[in-house]
């Protein structure tokens, strides 16, 4: 186990990666952070500003910024690109109408320098629901075969119970094995 340690020290030093999480508002981004970091849905209300929290798995400490989805705040979501490791992009899979305006988001935020490194996580989260789309259906609605040059993998997510946030951890934490 020491030389597991070792290892991840020497991988990534001592410093916490940086995760931002984004998305629109209603998407699960504060239900995804707490879920990561104590692993139990919390009761959340719309997050104005940021929430910021460290998370640790397998012994590796994140530190996760959660920023709020409205509107009127997106537009300073780019105060919080620099030395970012990885983006957690968070969509409702049951939000149809909304889809559009998700993948508008997404595509001029992958087009900041800052994060043009940075590894890109998309939850189709609240898988849950019903009328959910499936993974297939929010990959093609936010056009993620465009990314060609990005590592980025997309996740069937239920954050509310806990549902597909364990392989998000370790794709994210091999694809950050890789792009250090």
């Amino acid at each position: 186990m020491g030389g597991l340690m070792s290892y991840f020290k020497s991988l990534f030093g001592q410093r916490e990666i940086r995760i931002l999480i984004l998305g629109l508002d209603g998407a699960g981004k504060t239900t995804v952070l707490y879920q990561l970091q104590v692993g139990e849905a919390v009761t959340t209300i719309p997050t104005i500003g940021f929430n910021v929290e460290t998370v640790t798995y397998k012994n590796l400490k994140f530190q996760c910024w959660d920023l709020g989805g409205q509107a009127s705040i997106r537009p300073y979501w780019r105060c919080y690109y620099a030395n970012t490791d990885a983006i957690i992009y968070v969509v409702d899979s049951a939000d149809h109408a909304r889809m559009g305006i998700s993948k508008q988001e997404l595509v001029h935020m992958l087009e900041e320098e800052e994060l043009k490194s940075a590894v890109i996580v998309v939850l189709a989260n609240k898988q849950d629901l019903p009328q959910a789309m499936s993974v297939a259906d929010v990959h093609k609605a936010l056009g993620l075969d465009a990314l060609k040059n990005r590592t980025f993998q997309i996740f069937k997510t239920s954050a509310k119970n806990n549902e597909g946030l364990e392989p998000v951890m370790e794709w994210l934490v091999n694809a950050l094995k890789v792009a250090q």
